[in-house]
């Protein structure tokens, strides 16, 4: 006898259930019915259902379906209950609901790791600046283009592993190019106004960066803050400044630099937020190019280092102008810059006690806080990895007021630190206050 099978398509599943068709002996032929729900469909007339399959069918139902046919016994929830378990409608909820304590938990932990990072990050530049202090430009450039080296050592293992995989690679290369330009212009920009403005102003005109980034995701990305959003930002920028900026005479050498340097510390700060904005815009085309897959972040990292390194290069006689280095002069510096940074003793490596070793450290924090801060950047928004990074400034401040080794006499707690701080956390619960929803500030997480 000749088998037939019949498809019973219930949600999601798909069971093939087999039914054998009708002899002409002994089965009684019964009228049409009318199928449940589009469930189960006989072409012969017949509906033929046996025990195992009401079995089958009960165990994948959604709740309030009845057991069997039209006068069967319903198996769902009861007055009173709650959908049981087996309910689809349970289980995308549970789903859903799951995912987004998921991922609160993910931004939450990036958010740790990268003011952690941030706080480390500064205070190791601070002691790779003992050893290296009068090669600062050659730390620069040996951090530039060791990035290069690295990003694209660690892209080639994960590209065998399958974790990059050639799709990513075929992305357009034209915003890593303007990744690259941007930030080489920022280095510029910044390093010729931090020649003039004094090291305590230059955190105060830093908070402009968060301000370009709420305006600049605003323009580009359509995205809408709410108002204790806004507040929350402002509060933050707030007490960085009072924190930063208390017992100092920042405010007086704002004024003594003139406005012009003013400004193009101002402009590079709207270049690297700049540049944030389009790494955002990167991964939410991804999405889209990878139909709801995402680029590695070792991808971004090292086509736009690579471009950077290239600026740089372009840029070279300027940025060595601007640390008062002749271009002419500028081989035999990264000569004694190199002798000095691996303290291989000698006249050259005089006065470089500390190093390798804390020029090493800085570069590997400093690598890693950039990676975690793209990770940020790619599960929330620019806003949060901004605001995650401007925490660890007082932090820092903080850490510096520490017997640290190589630096000498601990500096002083500003007079305004506690109520800047105060006022600083207050900016971030104010700003993390918001309900989450379609409309928010943050981002869906990327696949």
């Amino acid at each position: 006898m000749t088998s037939y099978y019949r498809r019973l398509t219930v949600g999601p599943t798909v069971l093939n259930i087999p039914v054998q068709p009708p002899t002409k002996s002994k089965l009684p032929v019964f009228p049409p019915r009318r199928p449940y729900n589009n469930i189960i469909q006989s072409s012969f007339g017949i509906t033929l259902r046996s025990r195992k399959c009401w079995r089958v069918e009960a165990t994948v139902r959604s709740a309030g379906r009845s057991e069997g046919g039209d006068g069967a016994k319903k198996v769902g929830p009861g007055p009173g209950q709650g959908p049981g378990p087996c309910s689809y409608s349970v289980e995308d909820r549970t789903v859903e609901v799951g995912s987004k304590r998921d991922r609160t938990v993910e931004v939450a932990v990036a958010v740790a790791v990268t003011v952690v990072l941030g706080v480390g990050n500064r205070v190791l530049y601070k002691l790779a600046l003992v050893p290296l202090k009068h090669y600062p430009f050659f730390l620069a450039q040996l951090a530039t283009f060791g990035y290069v080296l690295v990003y694209f050592s660690v892209m080639y293992l994960r590209y065998h592993a399958g974790i990059v995989t050639h799709e990513m690679l075929s992305m357009p290369k034209a915003p890593y190019l303007v990744i690259g330009l941007l930030e080489a212009l920022a280095a510029a920009t910044g390093m010729a106004a931090g020649a003039i403005l004094s090291g305590a102003s230059i955190p105060i005109l830093s908070q402009t960066f968060l301000v370009w980034q709420i305006l600049l995701s605003t323009i580009f990305l359509g995205r809408r803050y709410r108002v204790n959003q806004l507040l929350g930002c402002f509060l933050v920028t707030v007490g960085v400044v009072i924190t930063v900026a208390s017992g100092s005479s920042s405010g007086h050498s704002l004024k003594e630099a003139g406005i012009f340097w003013n400004l193009m510390m101002i402009v590079s700060f709207l270049l690297q937020a700049t540049d944030t904005v389009l790494k955002e815009v990167i991964f939410l085309d991804a999405e889209k190019r990878l139909k709801g897959g995402s680029v590695d972040l070792f991808v971004v990292n090292s086509y736009g280092s690579a471009f950077q390194a290239l600026f740089i290069c372009l840029l070279l006689p300027f940025l060595s102008k601007l640390w008062g280095i002749p271009f002419s002069q500028l081989p035999n510096y990264l000569k004694d810059g190199a002798a000095c940074f691996l303290n291989m003793g000698g006249t050259l490596s005089s006065g470089c006690d500390g190093a390798p070793l804390l020029p090493l450290l800085f570069i590997i924090v400093n690598m890693g806080f950039n990676i975690a801060l793209l990770h940020l950047l790619k599960i929330s928004s620019a806003v949060v990895s901004s605001l995650a990074s401007t925490f660890s400034v007082p932090i820092s401040v903080y850490i510096f007021t520490l017997p640290l080794p190589y630096l000498g006499v601990a500096s002083s707690l500003p007079a305004g630190f506690v109520a800047g701080a105060i006022i600083l956390v207050m900016g971030l619960l104010i700003y993390a206050w918001s309900p989450s929803d379609p409309s928010s500030a943050i981002p869906s997480p990327s696949s």
